[in-house]
């Protein structure tokens, strides 16, 4: 089955994700779009979410290890949680774009 609900977080500077959050509907899928300033804020947007239904969360903006994990404990296995990771042959355009 395909998920028709699912969530992106990702995290920016000076987000507030009470502030800074929409709902995109896309081909029959509704996205969840989440802006937090801080890896913390993320947790309980991610519970929140869960419980609500989302049926996926993907992380982005250097979670990492420590602060995906956190999101996994979080939903408590209710839905699948992933992070952006960028191979070694991005690094230069990463570096482009985070001088």
């Amino acid at each position: 089955m395909t998920p028709v609900h699912w969530a992106f977080i990702h995290q920016t500077d000076g987000a507030d994700p009470g502030r800074d959050s929409r709902t995109v509907v896309i081909g029959g899928c509704r996205v969840e779009l989440v802006a937090v300033g801080t890896h913390d804020q993320a947790v309980p947007v991610a519970r929140d979410l869960a419980a609500r239904g989302v049926q996926l969360i993907e992380l982005c903006g250097g979670f990492g290890a420590v602060w995906t994990a956190r999101v996994i404990e979080a939903v408590e296995g209710r839905v699948p949680v992933g992070a952006v990771t960028y191979g070694a042959e991005s690094l230069a355009g990463l570096r482009a774009v985070f001088p």
